[in-house]
């Protein structure tokens, strides 16, 4: 049973993705920039239905979510909070993709007593520099040019295999479905706005980062999964090996020929090694039904 709905968090109406009737819930994470809930879980949220409760969010700006925020790992961790309020658990599992790894990761420190599990998907906030983050900051900075590159790059499946190419191993190999989830996002108007917007408030020219949280990571109390392509071009293997040295209870998965965009680049290899990492579905909690009918939560009907 798969559906769709919309929860209320502050003055944002945040949408996600909903999977799964039993097991422990799971709460998925995704990325900035040409992404949502689809386009970087869409085999995860199918892969792990069976067993457990999924929720897939979408960021504000993102996907079918509003609300005008400061768009920075600090505000999305609020709004995670403010989502998990929402649900009928009093702990969750997490799993996040690049930035909304630095944010899952953010939100386990704060509240270590609302995450069972974690899982880091080649994440940021695991180190202080993005060397190749510069070309998308200065590209950000010339009026209209993110607007027109977007354009461009939605002309055909071609020139979306080549914006992929810059954040993945093999764009040739790609499969359709994905290339297609990429081009629907750079077709959407304002989709780029957020990412924009991030940029400028995260990175600076010469790649230093605003949220950083190794000095922090020895005192993470939570289980965590650290999950890498070695490959990836945009966030560097080294901070996901030197993460698992520093949390107490870390294990680290390096995956071959892929890139960094993992659950899709290969996701068999990747819900293989979530799924092994997660809770045991048959020790599931029981939802506190008490805030399932809480103002402002409502959810669409199963598609």
């Amino acid at each position: 049973m798969s559906g769709t709905g919309v929860a209320t968090v502050g003055d944002c109406r945040i949408a996600y993705r909903r999977a799964g009737t039993g097991g422990p819930p799971v709460v998925l994470c995704h990325g900035a920039g040409i992404d949502d809930a689809t386009v970087s879980w869409r085999h995860a949220i199918d892969a792990l239905a069976d067993d457990y409760r999924v929720y897939a969010i979408d960021w504000p700006e993102y996907g079918n979510s509003t609300g005008e925020v400061t768009h920075t790992v600090e505000t999305y961790v609020e709004i995670l909070d403010g989502f998990l309020e929402t649900l009928p658990f009093e702990r969750v599992s997490l799993a996040g993709i690049s930035m909304g790894g630095g944010v899952a990761l953010g939100y386990a420190l704060d509240n270590p007593d609302r995450v069972d599990r974690l899982t880091l998907v080649d994440s940021y906030g695991l180190g202080g520099r993005l060397p190749s983050a510069l070309q998308w900051k200065v590209l950000s900075q010339i009026p209209g040019m993110t607007q027109f590159g977007k354009l461009a790059a939605s002309s055909s499946t071609r020139s979306v295999r080549m914006v992929l190419d810059s954040l993945v191993a093999d764009a040739g190999s790609l499969s359709d479905r994905f290339v297609e989830d990429a081009q629907q996002k750079l077709m959407e108007p304002g989709s780029i706005r957020a990412f924009e917007a991030f940029q400028n408030n995260e990175l600076s020219f010469n790649g230093r980062v605003k949220t950083n949280f190794v000095d922090e990571l020895e005192s993470l109390s939570v289980p965590t999964l650290l999950v890498h392509g070695k490959q990836d071009p945009l966030v560097p293997v080294e901070w996901s090996i030197r993460a698992a040295t520093l949390i107490p209870d870390a294990e680290l998965d390096l995956i071959d020929d892929c890139g960094h965009w993992t659950p899709r680049e290969r996701p068999d290899r990747f819900n293989e090694s979530l799924r092994n990492w997660l809770p045991d579905p048959q020790y599931a909690p029981e939802p506190q039904y008490t805030k399932a009918g809480m103002p402002g939560v409502t959810r669409a009907s199963s598609d």
